[in-house]
């Protein structure tokens, strides 16, 4: 479907339609990519004025709509990914992908007496304005097409893409070889696999490996790291999704503080600001470390990187942030990132099998709180007009319009020089409008202080203007997570039907009383204040377990215990344990399932003393995980 422009920016004479016929390609069939897999996964769930994509390539003057409609045709002939279809029965995810030898696609034409005073803006919504409406995956032609006319002279080409097909380094390449087409240039030979020989490397014996130790490096991190970067009394759970305004940052002070940290450390500005970034979200969040998912190109090869399709996964980043100073951390930046990136190529469905697993087996839910998407280095003109003009701002922050946000905190790096531009939507519930504008001007206060030397992670706050999480002393730092007890109870009373609980901090082995699943305890820290405990992340980000792995043996950190009184109800751990992990998603903030489950017939005669209820006889207990962690 291709989407007419805005009503109420312009009014255009009435759209017309062309029928642009292609042939001369060679029909194929395959497994589908990595790549493909994971951004189906997103197309089928997620609302698809998020996942679509979207593109304005500007025309020469002189060029005539058949130039326009002749280059489109030979793009779709050139490139295997754009006659693309991905047969599924209904309620299935496609497994194939089909390219057609031939076929048809349409062009949208909107012909205008003028242009408004913003023209490139104006082509921009109107591209924006297509990505809504999920592409059919089956049938449906990957890009929307619309072609902006003035008094039928081609001005500008407004794209939509399936993000099946496409991502931001695809676009970029797309739009050189549309520019080079209307030059009459002659286009070298294709370099680059298409998708269903990229498919056939990803199957062989080194492309399983690969994804193999890619899930292996995920799953460290989600047994390990935080459940929630933002545990707090006011968050809310990752599945909650919220309407965040965008916020805009550009700083020429803070391209020049960027680049004056850079040459200061002799790391790449990348580097730099990728540190400043983890340990700002890790300050504000009171977290010992920061996971936060980076989408990666995934086109360091030669037969990948000028492929037409779809090859960005996320990184998964898990940095340590437990250091001295800030360089200390830049220099620790440096490994971790190249290690994500290293494991980002992955297969999705078998991921989220794992996920699902390990959060089961954790009693966790993990969440995509953070994510920062530096494409600084793709071409300018792909960033679109949200990345040009307004290069005088020396310091300057706008508010954009709301969208809903699947995550907690969202950034976009569109630009490092002559000025620093990103673009921030963070959840409400977590950052007020001025706690918003706040992180990123303290990101630009660290940099300048970076620039002019090293900064001691401990001022953070002085240096940044930004504050830590505020937490109650009843919240409590287990197994590498920030955990309410109060929100634990409540959360399981309700999985339990009602059923009288108490949740009691304890020391020692995690599982049986008698040591079964864990190791000896040390101390007694049963209504302790609360303060954290070391985890054991390592220097890389990538944390040693302490359960279900083979990082390490566990400690003799605290856990949580759960009481229930069950009654005459035929519980067991292993039924409450499920019923629990069933509200983690949409529960509030701070829930992680307890260790052990305890039940018992009746509540002691005072329920808020875990000493009354260790002395009530035991009818069952355990972990309730069907695996024992």
């Amino acid at each position: 479907m291709n989407s007419p422009a805005p009503e109420d920016t312009v009014h255009p004479i009435p759209p017309r339609t062309l029928t642009v016929t292609y042939t001369g390609g060679e029909e194929r069939r395959g497994p589908i990519t990595m790549g493909q897999a994971n951004m189906i996964r997103c197309i089928l769930r997620d609302d698809p004025t998020h996942i679509n994509i979207h593109d304005v390539w500007p025309v020469p003057g002189g060029v005539t709509v058949e130039a326009v409609t002749d280059a489109l045709r030979a793009l779709a002939v050139r490139h295997e990914g754009l006659r693309t279809t991905f047969p599924h029965p209904p309620g299935a995810a496609p497994v194939d992908q089909v390219v057609a030898a031939e076929g048809t696609f349409t062009v949208t034409v909107l012909d205008h007496a003028e242009l408004p005073d913003d023209p490139a803006g104006y082509a921009e919504s109107v591209a924006r304005a297509a990505r809504a409406g999920r592409f059919a995956l089956e049938r449906e032609f990957p890009m929307r097409i619309t072609l902006l006319t003035v008094a039928g002279q081609p001005a500008y080409v407004a794209l939509a893409f399936s993000h099946a097909v496409a991502d931001g380094s695809a676009m970029a390449i797309l739009r050189e070889e549309f520019t080079e087409l209307l030059a009459g240039k002659e286009l070298p030979d294709l370099a680059s696999l298409p998708p269903v020989d990229l498919a056939a490397v990803e199957a062989s014996p080194a492309g399983l490996r690969k994804s193999e130790v890619s899930l292996r490096y995920w799953e460290r991190i989600i047994r390990t790291g935080p459940q929630e970067m933002f545990a707090e009394p006011r968050g809310r759970r990752p599945g909650t999704d919220e309407e965040a305004r965008q916020l805009t940052l550009r700083s020429h002070r803070g391209g020049r503080a960027l680049a004056g940290a850079a040459r200061r450390t002799g790391h790449p500005e990348a580097t730099v600001l990728m540190a400043a970034w983890c340990a700002l979200v890790a300050h504000r969040a009171g977290q010992d470390s920061c996971v936060t998912a980076v989408p990666s190109a995934n086109r360091f090869h030669p037969r990948v990187a000028r492929s037409v399709t779809t090859t960005s996964q996320d990184a998964l980043l898990h940095l340590d942030v437990r250091v001295e100073t800030f360089d200390a951390l830049v220099a620790r930046t440096w490994g971790a990132v190249l290690n994500a990136y290293r494991h980002s190529q992955f297969d999705s469905v078998r991921l989220w099998e794992m996920i699902g697993r390990v959060t089961a087996e954790r009693g966790s839910h993990f969440g995509r709180d953070v994510v920062f998407n530096d494409v600084s280095a793709l071409p300018a003109p792909l960033l679109g007009t949200e990345a040009e003009g307004q290069d005088g701002a020396e310091h300057e922050l706008t508010w954009g319009p709301p969208q809903a946000l699947p995550t907690r905190l969202l950034a976009f790096t569109y630009r490092t020089a002559p000025q620093l531009h990103i673009s921030l939507w963070a959840a409400p519930s977590l950052f007020t409008p001025e706690e918003a504008e706040g992180f990123l001007s303290g990101l630009v206060l660290l940099l300048e202080t970076a620039a002019a030397g090293d900064v001691p992670m401990g001022t953070l706050t002085e240096v940044t203007g930004v504050r830590p999480a505020e937490r109650g002393p009843d919240w409590l730092r287990l197994d590498g997570c920030w955990v309410s007890p109060d929100a634990v109870r409540e959360t399981l009373g309700r999985a339990v039907g009602g059923l009288p609980v108490h949740v009691a901090e304890e020391p020692g082995p995690y599982g049986m009383a008698d040591g079964t699943y864990g190791t000896e305890a040390t101390a007694d820290t049963d209504g302790a204040d609360g303060g954290a405990t070391a985890d054991t992340d390592g220097a890389d980000g990538t944390a040693d377990g302490p359960y279900g792995t083979d990082e390490g043996a566990p400690g003799a950190e605290p856990h949580l215990t759960a009481y229930i009184a069950r009654g005459e109800t035929p519980l067991t751990a292993e039924e409450a344990h499920r019923a629990l992990t069933a509200l983690i998603p949409a529960a509030g903030s701070g829930v992680l399932a307890p260790r052990r489950y305890v039940l018992v017939t009746d509540p002691p005669a005072d329920p808020d003393r875990s000493d009354a209820w260790r002395r009530l006889k035991t009818i069952d207990e355990g972990t309730g995980r069907g695996r024992q962690v």
